[in-house]
């Protein structure tokens, strides 16, 4: 045979290779991307912390492989703490990427069940134990691990039934005590202080204080077990949030002793801030910064006045120490030259320092200090082609409607990186940094999901359509109220999607697939609501 008819021979034979291979299971099957696989264990059943965080890598690019819903604990289901370890234990594969866990889920059951639950301090020290046992098991699986600090909520009320009973009649009592117990250890107490003190005591029954202090116990205990986990690298990372506080109160007190108690531990390996819902989704970051090896460069600009020295609401310490710690926790590196920033967070604060709820009065939309600079900062940013990653903590549980409005005049909703304007300040900083950091793994459309799903959550529900719905609840038949609706929960839902398409109708551009959204209260109240689209 001639070179020439060779040639021939292997150009027919390649291209016969070819169209079999387009039709072929086999080729296709080695052409199949096989996504990067993540064990994650949130602290409850809520959509924030557990499908919308999913969601979030899931559209990066990573399967997350996260127990049925049935087994998170809810407000009213505590969990079973022993079922997730079997869960837990059954699920280990040797093809995860790593492994991101609530030890609250696995100690308690839930992060509610983290304050109500009836194990003894043997039984909890048992189960953190399990870690070591778990380890040793999966010695190479990097291991992620995130906790609370007991909260302590101002009053009854804000404790939204999540609280021991008697919460209800002394939690403004308990947490005044608490407040003042911890002023006492940093500077002491006024004369006038004194006798508010002693008061208090008098006031509180002793049986409340015992079982609230006891509970306070057993979970310092616990996370100082896990601090030792930390220290002897059983685990990769190990993040405590002092979960709804205040500069004085218990979990403050209790937060700075145990980081007395990590002195000496790395950053890189355990840290303690102020947070907790968002955690989940921080540590998912981080595991995919270090496994892709890579720390995306963050500048981090604020509004004027008070900026990062804000204290918002249910924190205790300012929002800069917060925000850096969570670029800590991600694996990112905080600079200070914008140039070279791979993202430019920006960070909606008052310029007075003062954090209101989004349901206040204020916020009706109408410019206020500072909305104008703001506004402008980030569009110049987006302007420059700057990665623009909003964090809006203005007001919490819910969006500034004055920056929103100057957002959608400019045309800036759908030209960001990420956003986040929900819960806690600290909640909304670091899942904001956490999903804008993640960004660069998905196409544009990914992104405008989930700008979407925040803009429909953060800003229309729970900035605007929540107060209205409520409002409205009188007119629904049946047993119920805003904390718990019973009877006139599926109405409620059904009222509130009715409110959010009239709002997407009015706000969002028409591409967005705004139509036939549906609304669901998985907790059974108004506070939080799953919103998706309907068919």
């Amino acid at each position: 045979m001639t070179r020439k008819n060779l040639w021939r021979v292997a150009a027919s034979i390649l291209v016969l290779m070819i169209l079999i291979c387009a039709g072929a299971p086999a080729c296709a099957a080695r052409k199949k991307v096989v996504k990067e696989k993540i064990l994650y264990i949130p602290h409850d059943s809520r959509p924030i912390v557990n499908k919308q965080t999913i969601e979030v890598l899931e559209k990066a690019g990573f399967q997350i492989i996260s127990p049925p819903v049935e087994l998170l604990g809810n407000r009213e289901n505590l969990g079973d703490p022993d079922l997730l370890w079997d869960w837990l234990n059954k699920n280990a594969k040797k093809d995860l990427t790593a492994a991101v866990i609530s030890s609250d889920a696995l100690l308690y059951g839930s992060l509610v069940g983290s304050r109500k639950h009836e194990f003894d301090a043997d039984e909890v020290l048992a189960r953190a134990d399990l870690f070591a046992e778990f380890r040793n098991k999966h010695k190479k699986l990097p291991l992620y691990v995130f906790g609370s600090i007991m909260r302590t909520p101002r009053t009854g009320l804000a404790s939204g039934y999540e609280e021991p009973d008697y919460y209800r009649y002394y939690g403004t009592n308990i947490f005044r005590l608490t407040e003042l117990m911890d002023k006492q250890e940093l500077e002491g107490l006024t004369p006038r202080e004194i006798k508010e003190f002693n008061f208090l005591q008098r006031l509180i029954p002793t049986k409340a204080i015992e079982d609230w202090m006891g509970r306070r116990e057993k979970n310092f205990d616990a996370n100082k077990k896990l601090i030792d986990y930390a220290r002897s690298e059983t685990f990769d990372y190990l993040l405590l949030g002092r979960d709804d506080n205040a500069p004085y109160s218990q979990t403050h007190n209790e937060g700075r002793k145990l980081l007395e108690y990590g002195k000496g531990l790395s950053r890189n390996k355990y840290l303690t801030s102020a947070g907790i819902d968002e955690f989940g989704l921080l540590l998912l970051t981080r595991a995919a910064n270090e496994r892709a090896k890579i720390s995306p460069k963050i500048f981090i600009k604020y509004n004027w006045g008070r900026g990062g020295q804000t204290i918002p609401a249910y924190s205790d310490e300012p929002i800069d120490d917060s925000i850096r710690a969570a670029i800590d926790v991600t694996g990112a590196t905080l600079i200070d030259d914008e140039a070279r920033a791979d993202f430019i967070l920006a960070v909606n604060t008052n310029p007075d320092g003062r954090t209101f709820e989004a349901d206040d009065t204020i916020n009706n939309g109408n410019a206020r200090e500072g909305t104008q600079f703001f506004a402008d900062t980030v569009q110049n940013y987006v302007s420059d082609g700057k990665k623009v990653i909003v964090a809006d903590v203005a007001f919490a549980n819910g969006s500034d409607n004055a920056v929103m409005e100057q957002f959608k005049r400019r045309g800036l909703l759908f030209k960001l990186q990420a956003y986040a304007g929900w819960n806690t300040p600290t909640n909304s900083s670091g899942f904001a940094l956490s999903t804008g950091i993640l960004s660069p793994r998905m196409n544009d459309n990914l992104v405008n999901e989930l700008l979407l799903h925040r803009y429909l959550d953060d800003w229309a529900y729970q900035a605007n359509v929540r107060k209205i719905g409520a409002s409205q609840l009188d007119w629904i038949a049946g047993d119920g109220r805003y904390e718990v609706l019973d009877d006139k929960k599926f109405a409620a839902a059904d009222n509130c999607a009715t409110l959010l398409e009239s709002f997407a109708k009015r706000n969002l551009p028409s591409f967005t697939g705004n139509d036939n959204i549906k609304v669901e209260f998985p907790w059974n109240r108004m506070f939080e609501a799953e919103i998706s689209f309907g068919k």
